[in-house]
């Protein structure tokens, strides 16, 4: 295959309210489930699929062990190897499991830390075109407001990362939703 077919996916969407420590966004995360070839190089094959979507692939690495967040990019996680329990959403957020052929996309302050994972546990990190000097911010209520600051203007990036379709489910929700 030397690719990921991404019409045999299913997507599901996760809402996270701001906790007063971890802002979360009004963005749901999008949770993209695919099949992958245990044969293929996968790693290679998310980096093709992400660039050609117009999101920079920038690591190959596992997810950070301490709740953390991004005030200045969006990031997308395709987990080319292995498997995961990753908390998502701050310390009372929710958690799952990941494995290989997952795609979370997490938009700009969405809590996220792996809980365990296997030893061949590999993600690929991608972000939006413009997007490629991210911070990483820790849960914290003395920089909360600082920190929805900065998520709001961080603009909607023009295609999805795991499909390469409009971002709808971002494009389509306000403030007030």
């Amino acid at each position: 295959m030397n690719g990921i077919d991404t019409t045999s996916g299913n997507l599901q969407t996760l809402l996270f309210e701001d906790d007063g420590a971890t802002p979360n966004n009004r963005f749901p995360v999008l949770l993209y489930r695919f099949q992958l070839d245990p044969a293929d190089d996968n790693a290679s094959a998310f980096e093709a699929l992400f660039s050609a979507h117009q999101w920079t692939p920038l690591w190959r690495a596992g997810i950070f062990y301490y709740h953390h967040f991004h005030t200045n990019a969006h990031e997308a996680l395709g987990v080319a190897s292995g498997h995961a329990q990753v908390t998502l959403g701050g310390e009372a957020g929710l958690t799952l499991s990941i494995k290989a052929g997952d795609v979370l996309v997490l938009p700009a302050g969405t809590g996220h830390r792996c809980v365990e994972a296997s030893d061949d546990f590999l993600v690929v990190g991608a972000y939006p075109h413009g997007q490629e000097q991210y911070d990483i911010q820790r849960p914290a209520c003395a920089t909360h407001q600082q920190a929805l600051a900065r998520i709001v203007a961080v603009p909607v990036p023009a295609q999805d990362p795991a499909t390469g379709m409009q971002m709808t489910h971002w494009r389509n929700r306000t403030s007030s939703d």
